[in-house]
């Protein structure tokens, strides 16, 4: 979006918490964990045991345009209680602290904003029993790369809520799979424990981390995965300035994953992961701030150490259990700084 979209806060008191819990990892060693994931299965609430379609199309374009607008205006204005309503999750943290860094160094809105438009929206509505639901809208956006398509997740708690956006990603369009639809055009969810994939989407968080942290088979090689290590890999001991990497799955809640079935047998699965990077320089070496963003979300004064939370949103491909390569395949990951804090 136009926004970049690179961060977010949760709530503050938790994130001070965090930041300051990292003290207890050691320096100059490591890689990272991200990611995590909780399920979108069938939950049955009140006695709801029928299933139906997550909602109609009208319903679904009806919560994509009110998504739009209210981005447009809190991107506008720098405002982030203008889409408060409207994002929830993952990508509420990412723009959430985007609009906040934002109204810290442009105090009278965002001189560089330009409307996003969205249009050619496709929805892929699931049938599911009980709450949450959700859908799956895949549109094209006034921005990006020509055939990029922007995928962002709706999902509501109940018939009283409103639809909130929880994941957005951004897509080639050839790489958008296509998903297993009944007769009547529904497409079929995911569970958290659903034994027919590689790795349940409920272990899926904790997969990540462990492969950030140690190696192995179970993720594709690629920008998110092999690629993103040999990096932490390279930078965690530096001539005076060491780096600690600490990540976290988000598994609960507004950042449970949601996953739809693909007509392949596997299913294209949405998760969050929180990741803290804590700089520690040597004595007599100092840590330069330079980013603005970084300057309006900071907290404490850079002394000796910064610390750097970030919160990411990812899509990937999960395989059928037994069909061939049992590799998860990372599509994309959209990270965005949430906090900071100088020690």
């Amino acid at each position: 979006m136009s926004r970049d979209r690179r961060v977010r806060g949760d709530r503050t008191g938790r994130r001070l918490r965090r930041l300051r819990g990292l003290g207890r990892f050691a320096l100059a060693t490591g890689t990272v964990t991200v990611l995590s994931l909780t399920a979108s299965g069938c939950v049955v609430v009140h006695g709801e045991r029928e299933i139906v379609p997550a909602a109609t199309e009208p319903e679904a374009a009806g919560a994509l345009k009110e998504f739009t607008t209210a981005y447009n205006a809190a991107d506008k204005a720098y405002d982030r209680s203008l889409d408060a309503g409207q994002v929830t999750g993952p990508l509420a943290d990412i723009d959430g602290a985007k609009l906040e860094a934002g109204h810290e160094n442009n105090p009278a809105g965002n001189p560089a904003h330009s409307p996003l438009v969205l249009t050619d929206a496709k929805f892929t509505i699931p049938e599911k029993a009980g709450w949450p639901r959700w859908f799956l809208a895949d549109t094209r956006a006034d921005r990006g790369s020509d055939g990029s398509r922007w995928l962002i997740v709706f999902t509501r708690g109940s018939a009283s809520d409103v639809w909130e956006a929880s994941y957005l990603t951004v897509l080639a369009g050839a790489d958008v799979p296509e998903f297993e639809k009944d007769a009547d055009g529904w497409a079929q969810p995911v569970t958290a424990d659903d034994a027919a994939l590689a790795i349940a989407p409920a272990e899926l968080g904790r997969a990540y981390t462990t492969y950030l942290a140690s190696g192995g088979d179970t993720f594709a090689p690629g920008a998110h995965t092999s690629a993103w290590r040999a990096l932490r890999e390279k930078n965690a001991s530096r001539p005076g300035l060491a780096r600690q990497y600490v990540d976290e799955p988000l598994n609960s809640g507004d950042y449970a994953p949601v996953g739809l079935r693909t007509k392949d047998g596997g299913a294209l699965v949405f998760f969050a992961t929180r990741h803290f990077e804590k700089q520690t320089a040597a004595r007599g070496v100092n840590i330069t701030v330079s980013d603005e963003n970084i300057k309006a979300l900071m907290t404490g004064e850079v002394k000796q150490s910064l610390t750097l939370e970030f919160v990411s949103n990812e899509a990937v491909l999960d395989p059928a259990k037994g069909s061939g390569d049992q590799r998860v395949e990372f599509l994309s990951r959209v990270q965005g700084l949430t906090g900071a804090k100088g020690e």
